[in-house]
């Protein structure tokens, strides 16, 4: 039973579970709704929030990431980085323990890098080019070097990203897939939770590890158990149950509205990094038409969604102005549906009518297909004719891989995987990085390429600074994307729950070893 609905029931079997007149503390149990299944728990595979939600709790990095986006330690108590930024020495805690108790050694940490490229999924395509199998030696057993294979400015944000393997047991049950099979449905890792129990497409629920290495806090929350819905009225009538301690942070405006209302809960608020775009397929007609892009943004009204579909904060770019050094400050997008008709007559398609659109969002997701809808009003007030098409994120990210499945229109939540500009544009806009959900853009452009990869190899803050703003420019200039709102991140918690803080890094802020159940 959760231990919110105890709360109100502790006197009346205060007599109940006494052992030796001791009575047995009541586990703090917190339950969270998640709009999206678990894709995966493995380390060398995960890609999105859920993904990287499991991971931050179930496995340990060198690194860790705080409120303001410093790196702090982790399962590494310091590191030196070399005068020429070619290779960083990591130096790990003596006191580091996987789940099982075995030592967390410089050898775990060679073994875990090796595979993560080997694999080439999820975290690895922020190491081409930078790291190859050979390039992380064992010093000695608690000294680890990363020899990098040209200057990558980023390279230490993106640490955190790394998830940390016990080595010996991957190895035991390896099989001829280096463990995928295996850790599929297991975990092998350092974190503070363990996976007690994962039923994909519907719950997830990890334990408090009694014996993690940094130990536990006051009120330290013992089990997490995470239902995958979007359904509106689920999370209301759990809210009503008692049974939800804690929203999913993608919920209408109009459940927060309600939640806020309720003397169990609080809604906490924060502004963040992460962007809320119309991901434009550049390379399927008819978007790939500047002209039609244009028009497109044009159409959009961005008042209307930021007003009344889903608050949000400005985005005048690609580059949200949390990363104020090296923001550029755009333009503010206008909703002129005169001026989306002019584009339309400087394109290829002009004169046509019912130029075909598709357009995808989450289903489920109640503001996605309220934008999507809108959207569809607009876009065929002025010649085009829309098919909008909800589905499962899973689905997203399956035809996300390849041009000719991509949709025209795609609404994509994006935020930094790692404390850097460089998250958002490598991962988005890198033509090494198509093919995924988070780069549904294809953009493949060599003046892009040469861009990002200029501010990667430069150490120099100011120049690198001048690289970003100029990308800024051209990819606005490509109108690569509808760039709408950054997040307004709300939660519903519970208010005897304590402890969220946005993280600018993929789910770091839901590793709930930070949080704390404040009540008795």
């Amino acid at each position: 039973m959760n231990s919110v609905l105890l709360r109100g029931l502790v006197c009346g079997v205060a007599a109940i579970g006494l052992t030796a007149g001791v009575q047995a503390a009541e586990p703090r149990v917190v339950t969270m709704n998640t709009v999206q299944i678990f894709g995966s728990i493995d380390p060398a595979k995960i890609s999105d929030y859920t993904d990287y939600m499991a991971s931050v709790n179930l496995y340990d990095g060198l690194a860790n990431v705080d409120a303001k986006g410093n790196l702090v330690p982790e399962l590494a108590a310091s590191w030196e980085v070399s005068p020429d930024a070619t290779s960083v020495t990591f130096h790990l805690r003596n006191d580091a323990r996987f789940q099982d108790g075995a030592p967390v050694t410089a050898a775990d940490v060679v073994y875990s890098v090796d595979r993560l490229l080997k694999i080439n999924l999820g975290p690895a395509n922020l190491f081409a080019g930078v790291l190859k199998p050979g390039s992380v030696t064992a010093i000695d057993p608690h000294t680890v070097k990363f020899t990098l294979l040209k200057t990558f400015s980023p390279f230490l944000a993106t640490v955190p990203a790394i998830r940390i393997l016990n080595s010996k047991l991957v190895k035991a049950h390896a099989g001829a897939d280096d463990g995928q099979t295996w850790l599929s449905t297991h975990t092998a890792g350092a974190g503070p939770y363990e996976l007690k129990s994962w039923q994909r497409g519907s719950q997830m629920t990890i334990v408090r590890d009694p014996k993690y290495y940094r130990g536990w806090g006051e009120g330290a929350i013992d089990e997490v158990h995470f239902i995958v819905t979007n359904d509106e009225a689920t999370v209301r009538s759990m809210a009503a149950s008692g049974e939800l301690t804690m929203t999913s942070q993608y919920q209408s405006p109009d459940t927060y509205d309600q939640l806020a209302k309720s003397p169990r809960f609080k809604v906490v608020k924060a502004e963040t990094a992460v962007a809320f775009d119309l991901k434009v397929n550049s390379k399927a007609k008819p978007t790939d038409d500047l002209h039609i892009r244009k028009a497109i943004a044009l159409a959009t009204d961005y008042d209307t969604i930021r007003s009344t579909i889903l608050p949000g904060g400005e985005l005048t770019g690609p580059l949200p102005k949390t990363f104020a050094a090296d923001y550029l400050q755009g333009p503010a997008p206008k909703f002129d549906l005169d001026a989306a008709k002019a584009e339309i007559a400087k394109s290829g398609y002009a004169g046509q009518k019912g130029i075909p659109l598709t357009l995808t969002y989450v289903s489920g997701t109640k503001f996605e297909e309220e934008l999507g809808l809108l959207m569809q009003s607009n876009l065929e007030q002025i010649g085009f004719k829309v098919t909008l098409a909800g589905e499962p994120w899973n689905r997203v990210t399956e035809i996300a891989a390849k041009i000719a499945t991509t949709p025209n229109i795609t609404e994509v939540f994006f935020g930094p995987t790692y404390p850097s500009p460089d998250s958002m544009f490598y991962t988005e806009y890198d033509s090494h990085a198509s093919g995924t959900w988070a780069s549904m853009e294809w953009l493949q452009n060599p003046d892009v390429d040469k861009l990002i990869e200029g501010a990667r190899a430069t150490g120099d803050a100011a120049a690198q600074g001048k690289l970003y703003k100029e990308l800024q420019k051209k990819l606005i200039d490509m109108q690569s994307d509808v760039f709408i709102e950054t997040q307004l991140v709300r939660h519903a918690m519970d208010k005897c729950l304590d402890g969220y803080a946005y993280v600018p890094m993929q789910s770091f802020d839901y590793a709930f070893h930070k949080y704390k159940w404040t009540c008795r």
